[in-house]
C-alpha cells in the first residue's frame, strides 16, 4: 500500500482492530482514518476551490463508460443534469486530471467552451450566462489513461481511480466523472459500463444480466434515489453468496474465495445488527468487494463495502468491515449538510463500529477501544469541531477530529441519555433526514426532542470548544453515629470553567461499591455520598464515558502522532513523538516498542534491539508488545547472521502463548525458515 497516499491521512481507521496493532501491520488508528478518509463524507483537495460555497446542484447523471484494462484506458460520455444556484457566466466541475475532455455540448447539441482550471477543475462557459434556479443538461465526452494517475488525482499520491487487471476501481472520490458538491450534493445515476467478458462489474443499484457485445459485456446500474452512487469496481471476481444471506454478495479473486464465505457471514451479522439499531436502510442488498492494496484500505458507496486485499476476509478485520458497512446509514442514508457537519456521519460510523464491537465482544472490548479513540480525539484538537470545515479534509487533524472526536461525542451523549434514549435519537435522526443532509443544529434538535433534556451546554462544550477536562478529586470521610455507616464529602475539580454535564462516581468501600451521578458544573462541584462500609477510594468516571485528559492518555496521543508521522515517512518527527511518550512514561512498553519498530525500518539494528529490550522490561502494556518484541529481535539476529540467537528469541515468543495478530504462527515460521529482508 502507498503509505504516502494517506498524505496526512494515514489517516482512520489507519485502523485498529483490538487495541494498537503490532509491527508489520497497519496500525488500527491509521486504518480507520484511511477507511473513512475518502468515504463519501470527506471531500478531496480539488473539491475545495470555494469552501462552503456551492454554485451548482447536480441532480442526475447518465454515464456510458468503456474500460480497457489491457491499455489502462477509460472512455466515457457523461450526461449531467444540474441547477445553477446563482446567475453566473460559467460552471465549474471537478474531473480527474488524467482525463482529457474532447467535447462538451448542451441539450441542443451546441458545443460549449471548456478549459481546464487549477486542481483538476473543468470550467465550462456557455454562450449565454447561467441563470439562477435554471436547470441544464450538458454532455461531456472524455477519455484518458488511468494506470499511474495518482499524481493527477484529487489527492496527490493516492490512487482513487485505476483501470487495469485484475481489479479496476473507479471510486466516486476519484472524480472519474464530472462532479460538484462532493458528499453533500445528492444525485441519481444511470451508469453503463462495458468491460472485458471475463470481468464482473459491481456498482450501486439494479443491474440485471450484462449484455454481450463485440467490446465485451455491458453492465447497467440504476440508482433512482438521490444519494452518492458513482463507484464502479470491476475485476476477475469469484462471486460468493452465503447460503443464509441471499442479500449479501462477496466478490473476491480466486485466492480469497475460501475466506469469502466467512467474511460474508461477518458482513451479515454486522448488517443485521445495524438494521436492528438504525432501521431499514435504503437498500437491503450489500456487495462486499475486494480492492487492491494500492488504494484506500476501505471504501463505501450505496450497496457497496469495498475492502482492500490485505484486510479482505481476515478474522481480525471485522471492525474495518463494520465501519465501512455503517456508512450505508451514516453517509449514504443521511449525509452531512456541509463539511462542518461531517463529524456526524464520520463520527457515528466510527462509533457504530464500536457499538458492534461491544455487542460482539462485550463492554470490556468497548472500554479498551475507547482509550484509542480518545487518543485520536485529542491528538489534533486545536479548533472547535463545529469549525472543522476550515481544515483540509485529507489532513490528520480533520480526520482525527471528525472520526475520533466525533465518535467520542456520540459516546458521551450515550452516557448522558442512556442506551434506550440514545437508540431513539439515532433512529429519529435517520428517519427524519433520510435521503437528505443533516446539520449540526438539526442533530441537536433531534437529540433534545428524544431525550427531553437541555443538551445545549453539552453540545456547546464539545462542538464549540476544544480540549478535555483533567479531573482531580478531593474528599474527606466521616463516621456517622448510631452505626449508620460513613459519609464522604468531596469535590470534583477540573480545569474547564464551562464544563456542565453529569459525571459518574464510584465509591469503593469495604463492602459493596456505591455509584452516584454528580452534576459537574464549572471547575469545582461538590458531592455527598453515604455508604455503610468505609470508603477506600473514589473513582471519577470509572467507565470512561467522558473524554478526559490523563497521563496514560497523553502517552497514547504522542504515540498516535508518531505513527501518523511515520506513515508519512517523517521518521525524525515520529521518533520525537515516541521519545515524548517515553518521557511522559519511561516504563511504557508501547513507546519503546514503537521506537524499536521505527529504528528497525531505518535498519539501525542495534538501536532497534535496545528499543525492543526496553519494551520487554517495561510495563507490558499492551501485552502483545512482549511477543512481537521477541519476534522482531529474532528477525534482527537473522538479518545479522546470528541464526542460533534468532531461534532463541522466536522460542521466547512461543513461551508467551500470545497469538495476537498471528504472532505464534509467525514465530513458528521463522524457526523453520530464517528471516530475510524483503527484496534482499
Amino acid at each position: 500500500m502507498k503509505t504516502h497516499g494517506c498524505t496526512v491521512l494515514m489517516q482512520a481507521g489507519c485502523r485498529k482492530s483490538p487495541p494498537i496493532r503490532p509491527f508489520s501491520r497497519l496500525s488500527a488508528m491509521l486504518a480507520a482514518l484511511v477507511a473513512a478518509a475518502l468515504l463519501p463524507a470527506v471531500p478531496c483537495a480539488s473539491q475545495q476551490t470555494a469552501p462552503g460555497v456551492q454554485t451548482l446542484n447536480v441532480t442526475a447523471y447518465t454515464i456510458d463508460a468503456q474500460i480497457q484494462p489491457k491499455d489502462h484506458t477509460l472512455t466515457a460520455t457523461a450526461q449531467v443534469t444540474f441547477t445553477s444556484l446563482n446567475d453566473q457566466p460559467s460552471a465549474v466541475f471537478n474531473l480527474h486530471g488524467a482525463l482529457q475532455v474532447s467535447q462538451v455540448t448542451d441539450a441542443s447539441g451546441t458545443a460549449l467552451n471548456g478549459i481546464r482550471g487549477p486542481n483538476a477543475t473543468l470550467v465550462v462557459t456557455p454562450a449565454a450566462p447561467l441563470q439562477k434556479d435554471q436547470t441544464y443538461t450538458w454532455t461531456f465526452h472524455y477519455s484518458g489513461n488511468l494506470e499511474n494517475a495518482d499524481a493527477a488525482g484529487p489527492v496527490p499520491g493516492l490512487q482513487l481511480a485505476y483501470v487495469g487487471a485484475p481489479i479496476t476501481y473507479l471510486l466516486y472520490a476519484g472524480e472519474w466523472f464530472p462532479i460538484t458538491g462532493y458528499t453533500t450534493d445528492r444525485f441519481t445515476a444511470d451508469i453503463k459500463v462495458t468491460a472485458p467478458k471475463d470481468f464482473t462489474v459491481v456498482g450501486s443499484g439494479s443491474s440485471g444480466a450484462p449484455v454481450s457485445s463485440l467490446g465485451g459485456k455491458t453492465w447497467e446500474f440504476k440508482w433512482d434515489k438521490p444519494g452518492f452512487p458513482g463507484t464502479i469496481i470491476a475485476g476477475k471476481f469469484v462471486e460468493v453468496t452465503p447460503s443464509d444471506a441471499p442479500n449479501i454478495h462477496i466478490y473476491s479473486d480466486a485466492a480469497h474465495k475460501a475466506a469469502a464465505n466467512d467474511f460474508g457471514q461477518t458482513a451479515l451479522r454486522e448488517f443485521a445488527y445495524y438494521t436492528s439499531t438504525f432501521g431499514i436502510p435504503q437498500s437491503t442488498q450489500l456487495n462486499v468487494v475486494q480492492l487492491p492494496d494500492d488504494t484506500v484500505p476501505a471504501y463505501w458507496a450505496p450497496e457497496i463495502a469495498a475492502i482492500a486485499t490485505a484486510h479482505f476476509g481476515g478474522k481480525n478485520e471485522f471492525r474495518l468491515l463494520a465501519n465501512t458497512i455503517a456508512h450505508q446509514w451514516w453517509g449514504s442514508e443521511v449525509s452531512p449538510q456541509s463539511l462542518d457537519d461531517t463529524w456526524i456521519t464520520n463520527g457515528m460510523s466510527r462509533y457504530a463500529e464500536l457499538m458492534y464491537l461491544e455487542d460482539d465482544q462485550g463492554t470490556g472490548a468497548l472500554k479498551a477501544a475507547i482509550q484509542d479513540v480518545s487518543a485520536g480525539a485529542l491528538a489534533y484538537d486545536t479548533i472547535p469541531l463545529s469549525s472543522v470545515g476550515t481544515l483540509q479534509p485529507w489532513s490528520p487533524q480533520f480526520q482525527s477530529m471528525t472520526l475520533e472526536k466525533g465518535g467520542m461525542v456520540f459516546h458521551m451523549l450515550r452516557g448522558i441519555v442512556g442506551d434506550a434514549t440514545f437508540g431513539k435519537i439515532l433512529r429519529a435522526a435517520v428517519d427524519q433526514y433520510k435521503g437528505t443532509g443533516i446539520s449540526t443544529s438539526d442533530f441537536e434538535k433531534v437529540a433534545e426532542q428524544q431525550s427531553q433534556l437541555n443538551l445545549t451546554p453539552f453540545f456547546s462544550e464539545w462542538l464549540d470548544g476544544t480540549g478535555a477536562p483533567e479531573f482531580q478529586d478531593k474528599y474527606a470521610v466521616y463516621r456517622l453515629g448510631n452505626n449508620k455507616g460513613f459519609r464522604t464529602i468531596g469535590e470534583v475539580q477540573d480545569n474547564m470553567e464551562l464544563l456542565n454535564m453529569p459525571i459518574d462516581l464510584e465509591v469503593e468501600t469495604e463492602g459493596r461499591t456505591v455509584n452516584r451521578r454528580v452534576d459537574v458544573v464549572g471547575t469545582d462541584s461538590q458531592y455527598i455520598v453515604d455508604t455503610f462500609g468505609r470508603p477506600r477510594e473514589v473513582v471519577i468516571d470509572p467507565n470512561d464515558w467522558v473524554l478526559k485528559e490523563t497521563p496514560e492518555l497523553q502517552v497514547r496521543v504522542y504515540i498516535l502522532r508518531g505513527q501518523q508521522l511515520a506513515a508519512q515517512g517523517d521518521t525524525t518527527g515520529a521518533l520525537q513523538q515516541y521519545q515524548l511518550a517515553k518521557k511522559a512514561n519511561p516504563d511504557s512498553s508501547l513507546a519503546s516498542y514503537r521506537i524499536g519498530e521505527l529504528l528497525f525500518t531505518m535498519r539501525n539494528y542495534q538501536a532497534a534491539v535496545n528499543g525492543y529490550r526496553d519494551a520487554l522490561a517495561g510495563d507490558g502494556v499492551p501485552q502483545w508488545t512482549q511477543v512481537w518484541s521477541y519476534i522482531a529481535i529474532g528477525k534482527i539476529f537473522d538479518i545479522t547472521g546470528q541464526r542460533d540467537r534468532a531461534i532463541t528469541e522466536y522460542r521466547e515468543a512461543l513461551q508467551t502463548n500470545d497469538n495476537t495478530a498471528g504472532a505464534l504462527n509467525e514465530a513458528r515460521h521463522w524457526i523453520q525458515t530464517p528471516y530475510k529482508l524483503p527484496n534482499s
